[in-house]
C-alpha cells in the first residue's frame, strides 16, 4: 500500500502584506535576483538580527516559500531560530518594515532591532 505524502507545512507564516511586499520587491529587483532571502546574522544589542536581501541563487539547505509574487528563501543556518514564527509588512507615517512575530525569541532589545533565543 503506498502512502501519500502530504505537503510539509511552511517554517514561517507570511502575512497578506509580507506576500505583497515580496512581490512589490520581485517587480524592480535586480537582474539576475531569483527571490528575496531572510536571513538572522549576528548582530545588535541581543545577538541575532532579521535581514531581507535579494538572492541570486538558492543554496542548498534554504527553506524556500513560495508566495504569489516571488520566492522568500530562509537561510538554512537560521530556519531553527525562525520555525513557528510569523512575517509581516507594516507601515505607518513614520516607518516601514518586515515586523516578526517569533515564539522562538526569550528577549530583544529595546529598539526591536535584534533578538536573543
Amino acid at each position: 500500500m503506498a502512502t501519500i505524502a502530504r505537503p510539509r507545512p511552511a517554517a514561517l507564516i507570511l502575512t497578506p502584506s509580507a506576500e505583497a511586499r515580496i512581490a512589490a520587491l520581485m517587480e524592480r529587483a535586480p537582474a539576475g535576483a531569483i527571490g528575496v532571502k531572510l536571513s538572522t546574522p549576528k548582530r545588535g544589542c541581543s545577538g541575532l538580527a532579521y535581514s531581507v536581501d535579494y538572492v541570486s541563487e538558492a543554496k542548498p539547505f534554504d527553506e524556500r516559500i513560495e508566495t504569489p509574487g516571488g520566492i522568500l528563501f530562509v537561510d538554512g543556518a537560521s530556519i531553527l531560530y525562525l520555525i513557528g514564527s510569523t512575517m509581516n509588512w507594516v507601515e505607518d507615517d513614520f516607518a516601514a518594515g518586515f515586523v516578526f512575530n517569533n515564539p522562538n525569541a526569550k528577549g530583544a532589545c529595546g529598539c526591536g532591532e535584534s533578538f536573543t533565543v
